[in-house]
């Protein structure tokens, strides 16, 4: 199997790996010459999956998300167009379709597959996994938080990232919550090296429904203006549940300390990050409705802040959380 990143993204992951082993190193680990190493860096020939997979392990890197697996000589499929096109030349020009007739042809296609393909044990080709698929709730909305905060969207799957030791109960809740709404088992995996689990769900039918249904994004978030979707906008209670989400996967609870004449000052901060101005605007528009007196900072402006005790206070009674790291620091 080999590796189709997205356009310069083998380039980089190569980069990142060679500045930690050398060459030499990276040919011996996955069994290749140091020519086919550089070949990967520059994006010549396909990256093989256990190469990469060697490749990431030894040097602790984080384990790229998104990525196609192709097969050996998947590009030989190219060679063969370029004779199909002749072909199918002449048999327009001799008969005014190629390939048989179209409609006939499917039709047929469908009998087949209703009868006898989508049955068989061993077919090439699968119907997709079906997925439970839920009308718009509370719950819903925060798993669309939660996927807005630390989950991406590939092709064929969903992965939510967080950390594996302090949000370890977290992870065991947002797992559950996939199956309560789609009524799908995630996978948990821990990369080596790294305080990582990733959440995943290889399941085309709920990569369709999160793009589609609830408006997130397949690829680059950020790029694509990550911001609240539009059902969840104008309904409190969604932006409720949705704000939970956000915060409990890209949120902190902190106290900002201060030294006023030799004396130790301590303030309580609830604290939400994001690279997104749409996303920030949007929760500062739902802070402002609960009445919770949101601040901006950072130099960047990417931290949304609530500073006030009484105002923290409210949000976890209104808001709430259902991430055992925040409410363990709010009650202690």
């Amino acid at each position: 199997m080999r590796i189709l990143f997205p356009k310069n993204e083998q380039r980089k992951f190569m980069e990142d790996i060679l500045s930690k082993i050398s060459v030499s190193q990276a040919a011996k680990l996955c069994d290749v010459s140091e020519r086919t190493i550089r070949d990967w860096r520059r994006g010549k020939f396909l990256i093989q999956k256990m190469a990469m997979i060697k490749l990431y392990k030894k040097t602790c890197m984080p384990a790229p998300i998104f990525f196609e697996e192709k097969e050996d000589y998947w590009y030989a499929s190219k060679g063969a167009k370029i004779g199909g096109k002749l072909g199918a030349a002449a048999c327009i020009e001799k008969y005014g379709f190629a390939g048989g007739d179209p409609v006939y042809r499917k039709k047929k296609w469908y009998q087949w597959w209703n009868n006898k393909g989508k049955y068989a044990k061993n077919s090439i080709i699968k119907a997709p996994l079906k997925i439970k698929k839920p009308r718009f709730s509370k719950d819903l909305a925060e798993f669309t938080g939660i996927m807005l905060g630390d989950g991406g969207i590939a092709i064929s799957q969903i992965v939510i990232s967080t950390n594996s030791i302090d949000d370890k109960q977290y992870s065991f809740f947002v797992k559950e919550l996939i199956k309560k709404l789609f009524g799908v088992e995630a996978a948990m995996y821990y990369p080596p090296c790294a305080s990582v689990v990733n959440i995943v769900v290889s399941r085309k039918n709920l990569v369709e429904f999160c793009n589609k249904k609830l408006g997130l994004k397949i690829g680059h978030k950020l790029k694509q203006g990550l911001d609240i979707p539009p059902w969840i906008k104008g309904n409190l209670e969604f932006e409720k549940a949705c704000m939970r989400g956000l915060m409990d996967t890209d949120g902190c609870l902190f106290h900002e300390c201060h030294n006023i004449k030799g004396k130790k000052y301590c303030y309580p901060r609830l604290s939400f990050v994001t690279a997104s101005v749409p996303l920030r605007n949007s929760v500062v528009e739902i802070l402002q409705k609960l009445n919770l007196n949101p601040k901006i900072r950072g130099s960047n402006q990417r931290y949304v802040q609530i500073e006030d005790k009484e105002k923290i206070r409210e949000y976890f009674r209104v808001v709430g959380s259902s991430n055992p790291k925040h409410l363990n620091k709010y009650y202690n």
